[in-house]
């Protein structure tokens, strides 16, 4: 079987070249207000994010609540192999390459194989790395993760690196959710000049300014979850950093 592009990850790559970032956003399949959260990020966001750490409530549900508010492609970012639903239009395809448990490096995704294919899904290969703050998150604690320190950003690019020689075309810098603090500038400058593939960067960010300079650091994809519980109506400010510093990092290449 030939491995192609799929159109969601095909409309993210265009935005990257066009507008120099994604913004993605996060929802929480428990989220009871989740129709109000998606009505809220639905014209600022360039695709959202459906899935979480820790247990699932009807996932089917979710997305078709979410689908019934917005045309934006729908992607799941799957905690375990029960995190997948056929209403949804793409999937995270991801290790968690810095687990100690083989389980969620390669078995979980390996089990959700099939029913990715029997879905229907598009794939998109993703590194997934939990960078400090991450193991004082719940992806830290269920993800049983071997943390990578914050001022340790080459062991980082490395495993972006060894993420492209495997065939990803994205890595996710994660320092989870509800963190401290995000992933570092010098992380994310130095995965991205490495091993050139899409970054994502997520957890802690929760002001413009943060996204703002995250994305002139070298991140193509900027995700938000929290925030938009907390305070919805913060997504446009995020989305106008976003694309504000999207546009400079353009000029600059």
């Amino acid at each position: 079987m030939e491995i192609k592009i799929g159109k969601v990850e095909k409309k993210l790559n265009s935005i990257i070249e066009e507008e120099g970032a994604v913004y993605l956003t996060l929802l929480d399949p428990e989220e009871e207000n989740i129709e109000e959260i998606a009505e809220n990020v639905k014209d600022y966001a360039d695709a959202i994010m459906v899935g979480g750490s820790i247990g699932i409530v009807n996932l089917d549900e979710a997305v078709k609540k979410i689908k019934k508010i917005t045309k934006l492609p729908i992607i799941l970012f799957p905690g375990n192999v029960d995190g997948l639903s056929r209403y949804a239009d793409a999937v995270f395809y991801m290790s968690l390459m810095n687990s100690a448990n083989t389980y969620w490096v390669v078995t979980a995704p390996t089990l959700g194989a099939i029913t990715i294919l029997k879905y229907g899904l598009e794939p998109i290969p993703m590194a997934y790395l939990c960078i400090e703050p991450a193991k004082k998150t719940a992806v830290g604690y269920v993800g049983e993760i071997r943390e990578i320190p914050q001022n340790k950003p080459k062991i980082t690019a490395m495993y972006c690196l060894s993420a492209k020689f495997f065939g990803m075309r994205w890595a996710y810098l994660e320092a989870g959710s509800g963190a401290e603090y995000p992933v570092n500038n010098e992380t994310i400058a130095l995965s991205k000049k490495l091993s050139g593939i899409n970054i994502i960067v997520g957890g802690g960010i929760r002001k413009p300014e943060i996204a703002y300079e995250k994305v002139l650091a070298g991140a193509d994809a900027i995700v938000t979850g929290n925030l938009l519980e907390e305070n919805p109506k913060a997504v446009e400010m995020m989305f106008d950093a976003i694309k504000k510093a999207g546009r400079e990092k353009l000029k600059k290449q």
